[in-house]
């Protein structure tokens, strides 16, 4: 009975390992309810393990030992407000890592703190004040998250992340400018098109910006179709 939550915990930690937040895919609730919720974990070993729970023996190695205060806490090991107090200073670390040039390491502290707004809007009743306002502080870094993930060419990724945005905050013109971008790099012509005329209606100052978009993407247009023919050239007459 002692470590029948085990195959929770160390699915806590293997997200941990992985970069993830430790509760992801789980809900605010006790232990025993998170078991009955998953039929799952997503690993056959703490499947068996939560089927069957037995006796444990723990081999844990020191690497080091680092003073209080010496080091930057991982958000999972931070308490609620030590949470709140670090999401502006990893903000602006990644910004300022943004500004390098470095958009990998930029990206992962946009994720750190996203991470930890996460962790608390997971506590509070969605649609409640205290979780809109964490909501709407998630949106700019996760709108900054999307911009590496634009230049580091994972569009898919993109799309999902805007969208999630959308479906929430209809007016947001980054959102709608960026999932525009990301339709373009995927060849989702009218899809991109759509969006950027929706930023055009929410802000026609950025129409130069949004022409510019549009002309990047008629020349990529004409150069596949120059491509196509050249490639499927003869094909039908063989």
């Amino acid at each position: 009975q002692h470590v029948v939550l085990y195959p929770m915990v160390s699915k806590s930690l293997r997200n941990i390992a992985a970069g993830k937040d430790p509760l992801e895919g789980q809900r605010h609730c006790c232990g025993i309810a998170q078991l009955h919720e998953h039929h799952s974990l997503g690993y056959p070993d703490l499947d068996e393990l939560q089927k069957n729970p037995q006796p444990l023996i723990f081999d844990i190695e020191v690497l080091k030992v680092e003073e209080p205060g010496s080091y930057q806490q991982d958000p999972w090991a931070m308490t609620d407000e030590e949470k709140l107090q670090a999401v502006p200073l990893i903000h602006k670390e990644g910004n300022e890592l943004y500004r390098q040039g470095k958009v990998h390491e930029a990206a992962a502290k946009y994720y750190d703190a996203i991470a930890c707004l996460k962790n608390l809007q997971m506590k509070e009743q969605p649609g409640s004040p205290d979780w809109i306002e964490l909501d709407q502080k998630i949106t700019p870094l996760l709108l900054n998250y999307c911009q590496c993930k634009l230049q580091c060419q994972e569009y898919y990724e993109v799309l999902d992340h805007c969208s999630s945005i959308l479906n929430k905050y209809e007016d947001n013109v980054k959102a709608y400018f960026k999932r525009g971008k990301a339709h373009a790099a995927v060849w989702n012509v009218a899809e991109a098109q759509a969006d950027f005329a929706k930023v055009l209606a929410l802000d026609p100052s950025l129409r130069p910006v949004v022409a510019k978009e549009l002309r990047s993407l008629e020349a990529r247009l004409r150069e596949k179709d120059k491509e196509d023919k050249v490639r499927f050239k003869g094909i039908f007459s063989q």
